[in-house]
């Protein structure tokens, strides 16, 4: 998949609130919560224009039986997809708009993306550094697996930080 880079664009707030309706709708008695995470949740981030969107629910075991009706609604259902006990389904084909990680309240992994997320909106310089970082790496590579490759040990540094900052808050 070619690298898609966006200035940040403020509908993809509204694109995240009407994914959720839509979700709602189908999985109405699992839904907790959502989050919208990543980097279309923080103004003047720079971004893939795929929205990332957590969706945590009261049972993941439940949520496999759902896949027909995510199929007929245009998801690609990609089960765990590394991350033992997380659902992902993806929208858009080769185009692609969401990403929609499922998660069971109270999975390790859901601070994690939180965490990184709050930072950036509490850290412009953070958020300005990324978004150079990221725009440096697009005219590098044209692939999306390259991309991410290039930018893996910059993000776990983030990671670090943001999580040291929440640690210490």
């Amino acid at each position: 998949m070619k690298v898609r880079l966006s200035d940040y664009n403020p509908k993809w707030k509204d694109s995240f609130k009407n994914e959720c309706l839509i979700i709602s709708d189908m999985i109405p008695d699992e839904v907790v919560r959502f989050e919208h995470f990543g980097s279309t949740s923080v103004p003047g981030m720079k971004a893939k224009p795929v929205i990332d969107m957590m969706v945590l629910v009261k049972d993941i075991n439940q949520i496999d039986s759902y896949n027909s009706k995510f199929i007929e609604e245009g998801y690609d259902v990609a089960g765990e997809w590394g991350i033992p006990g997380r659902r992902l389904l993806r929208k858009g084909g080769e185009d692609r708009t969401h990403h929609i990680h499922i998660y069971q309240e109270g999975h390790p992994e859901i601070y994690r993306y939180l965490a990184v997320r709050d930072n950036l909106l509490e850290h412009l310089e953070e958020v300005m550094a990324y978004s150079d970082l990221k725009t440096k790496l697009a005219q590098l590579y044209d692939e999306t697996p390259e991309y991410s490759n290039a930018k893996r040990d910059y993000v776990v540094a983030l990671e670090k930080r943001a999580l040291s900052y929440f640690r210490t808050k």
